[in-house]
Parts: C-alpha cells; structure tokens; sequence
C-alpha cells in the first residue's frame, strides 16, 4: 500500500539536509579544515538513514529473538557485520584502515552482559536509541541522556569504588608513566584502564593465524572470513536450528509429501536469510558506509598532515578540551556512546567540575565544544538523517514517555553507560566495528551482550506476569 506523506514532513526533511548542508558550506568557507568534521557529519547522516530504514536496532534484534522467536534483526545484524567484514578488509588492505585493536580479556565479555541487560531495559541499544530520537521517541531521548550522564560521572568516580580495586592494579597504573595533571591513583576507571585493561594482549584473528592486519591475506581470509564469516555462520545456523527449522518444517509438510532433507532444508536457511529485503538492503549500505568512512578519514588526516583531529582543532584556534597529549576523540569509523558522554563532560567542566583529571577525557579523548566535535557532529548528524527518513516514510511523531518507560530507559542507560566504559565502546564500537575488524574483543563483547539480553527478557517476562498477576488480583471475579 503506497503511504502518503503530508507535504510538511517533505518540507522538514528539506529543511533539515539544507541545515546540514548550509554548516558544511559555511564552516568550508572558513577553512578547508572544516571538511574533516563534515565527512564525520554526512557519514553519520548515511547511518542515520539507514539504520531507520532497515529498523536496526540490537536490543530489539535479541528481544524480538528470544521472547517471539523472531530472527529478522538478529539476521539483519549479521548480514551487516558480513559487509562491514568485506568493505573494511580491502580497506585495511590498501594501508588505509584507521581501526585500532582492543585489549582481549574476559572484561569485555562482563561488560557486554551488563550492556544486554541495560539495553532490553531501555527498550534500545545505544545506536537505536540515537535513530528513534530521530522519530520522535521520548523514551529514547531519555536512554540517550541516561547513557550520557552515567558514562562522565562513571569515569571520575572513585570514593566506595576504589574498594573494589585490587592492589595490583593501582600499582601497574601508576608505573604508567602518565603525567601529574592524571590523577590515576583516585578513580575506579583509571585504575580499571591503566592498571589492568591497558595490561591486556591487542591481537586480531589475522594475527593469531601468522598474517599482517594490512595484507590483502590477512584482512580478507585472517580477520574477513575465519574473523568474522565463520562465526556468523555459525550463529546464523544456531539462530535456524533452534527458532526457525519447526517453524518452516511444519509449513512445508502440508505442502509436499516427501521427507523434508537437507535441500529443503538450505532453502529455508537462506529463505531467513533473505526474509527482510529492507533489512538486507540497509545492511548492505551500512556495510559499504562504514569500510568507506575508514577510507576518507584517513585520506583527509593524509591530506592535512595530522593523525587526531586535535592538532586541526589547535591549529584552527579551538584547544579548549584538547587532551593532556594534545587529542580529542577522533576514531576515524562509526561510533557512538563517547561523544555523548563528551557532551556532558564538557558542560560539567563548564559548571566547575574538574572533567580532565582522569584518562578517560583528560588523557584519550578531551572535551571540545560540542560545536567542533568531529564525533559529536556524526551524531547529530545520525539523528538528523534517521529523522529524514521517518519524515518521508511518514513514521516521524513524538512520543511522549510514560512514567513506568521513563524509568526503564534511565535504568537501562545506567547500565549501559557502565558497560559501555568497561567494554571501551557500546553495541557499535565494542562489537560491530571490532567483530567486522577481526578484532578479537568483539565476540567476546557480543557473547556477553547476548547473554545479558536473554537475561533481560526472562526478567521482563516475569516482571510482566508479576504485574498482570497484581492488576488481575484487583478485580473481584
């Protein structure tokens, strides 16, 4: 059925790509520098878009999957990661990549269990509570913020939380040789990151198998295919085995008299793979997307002579909120949660909070105005692109909260927030982008965040039955 869009949503869609459009003219007038925020603002316009379209989101993906047994987001996911695999290797392969490696240690398997949990809360992972702000979601504006506060107070906070701190890892922070300005004695975080993160091996399956990350070899067959391919298989025919083969075996033994066998069954593995058109189409351009974000940013640091955008933020007079090794959070791929939590960070530091004594911001990644946050313009460009696309589908409306959501989605931002610094990164940086780079810590991430999303829907499925029980014992029947 043809969906007819009223005329004021095609006039804000215009109105908003003209906003975009005018800061990327202007700011380019200004100086030539400013194209390196504005290839950060239209790639996170594209995610934007499709993440809208193709409804990602990795919260839905596992609830719709382990309460109803729906696997099209789960699939959807997969496919993405598959792409992103491709894309992202032939870009490692030219020298380009500007993907770094993540410590490998149990620690991000604990914290993508705490983010699982925290993101059924919600009812959104950390990408598509961002895209269904675009929509209007209230509840989503509230995870957002949630997940915002929790990750710049988290990383300063020490007090009850160094109690928790084993004594060899606040001495192996302090051998680090980080300078008086970090005081890397007094924050959970700190001692978290420097004391044992920081002591973990780095390494990528292209590594482990003898190859070089930045061969043709090693980037397609090390982390491409024995990375990332085999594993998503494998999990694709998890996910047809147990939620999708009675399904379909029941469905075609009314129409066929024979033994159902393996090439029906193939038929019906790939029938799920190919279930959502829409889904496998934003897969296919998120995948494409982010390998060739990787490309341009590294072109342009090529170009201007920098390997951070802090020097191009020093050099066009803004060192406010520059790290104490001169750096602002500039990854150089798709990301999400650290430039929220530098929104937050930076206007605390405004009210007189001390934000740039610890690693975290003091010493990785700054706390720039958020009017010259290459990161930060990603994602209120991806906010602007997924309200684009909701305009002209005509799925844009505001949703106000209500209470109980609204208390969900600060629980579960909480949670995500935690796990999001424990991991180094959220849904997108801690699995897809790592998982996609053969970087080992990705699956150990999404093995976590797959556990703690079955444990949030059993929760909510009993605190739903609980609560109709309690409403249905009110009534004298």
């Amino acid at each position: 059925m043809e969906i007819i869009v009223p005329r004021r949503n095609v006039i804000w869609a215009y109105v908003i790509v003209g906003f975009f459009s005018l800061i990327s003219v202007m700011t380019f007038a200004i100086h030539e520098y400013y194209i390196y925020l504005s290839a950060y603002l239209w790639f996170g316009f594209i995610y934007g878009m499709c993440l809208q379209y193709g409804r990602f989101c990795f919260a839905s993906a596992f609830r719709d999957l382990f309460a109803v047994g729906v696997p099209r987001m789960v699939v959807g996911i997969m496919i993405a990661t598959v792409l992103f695999a491709v894309t992202s290797a032939l870009v490692a392969a030219t020298g380009w990549s500007t993907f770094h490696a993540a410590p490998v240690s149990i620690h991000a398997a604990i914290a993508g269990l705490i983010f699982g949990v925290g993101m059924v809360f919600a009812g959104g992972c950390a990408s598509g509570s961002l895209y269904k702000t675009g929509e209007g979601n209230g509840v989503s504006m509230l995870v957002i913020l949630s997940i915002s506060i929790t990750q710049s107070l988290f990383v300063d906070w020490g007090g009850i939380l160094n109690k928790f701190v084993p004594n060899s890892w606040h001495e192996s922070a302090l051998q680090k040789g980080l300078p008086d300005s970090i005081n890397v004695g007094d924050g959970f975080i700190d001692q978290y990151l420097a004391g044992y993160v920081w002591d973990q091996p780095v390494v990528t399956y292209a590594q482990s198998l003898g190859m070089e990350d930045d061969t043709l070899a090693g980037a397609m067959l090390g982390n491409g295919l024995a990375g990332v391919l085999v594993p998503a298989l494998l999990i694709l025919v998890a996910v047809y085995f147990f939620w999708v083969r009675k399904n379909y075996a029941r469905k075609l033994s009314k129409e066929k008299t024979t033994a159902i066998g393996i090439a029906d069954h193939l038929r019906g593995f790939w029938g799920m793979v190919m279930a959502s058109k829409r889904t496998s189409i934003a897969g296919l351009l998120l995948g494409i997307a982010c390998g060739l974000q990787m490309f341009v940013i590294e072109g342009l640091r090529m170009k201007f002579g920098v390997k951070n955008a802090g020097t191009i933020l020093v050099r066009l007079g803004h060192d406010y909120g520059i790290s104490a090794k001169g750096t602002v959070f500039d990854p150089g791929y798709w990301y999400v949660t650290t430039q929220e939590a530098q929104w937050v960070g930076w206007m605390l530091q405004k009210l007189g909070m001390n934000n740039m004594d610890n690693i975290y911001f003091g010493w990785v990644n700054g706390i720039p105005s958020p009017a010259i946050n290459p990161a930060d313009w990603m994602s209120v460009a991806l906010i602007g692109g997924a309200a684009v696309m909701a305009l002209l589908h005509g799925e844009f409306k505001f949703k106000a909260p209500t209470m109980e959501l609204a208390l969900w989605a600060i629980i579960g931002g909480f949670l995500m927030g935690i796990g999001s610094r424990l991991a180094l990164g959220c849904n997108i940086g801690a699995f897809f982008v790592r998982t996609a780079n053969g970087d080992m810590s990705g699956w150990l991430f999404g093995l976590g965040m797959i556990g703690g999303a079955y444990i949030g829907v059993k929760f909510f499925n009993w605190y739903t039955e609980r609560k109709m029980a309690s409403e249905m014992a009110g009534f004298d029947l």
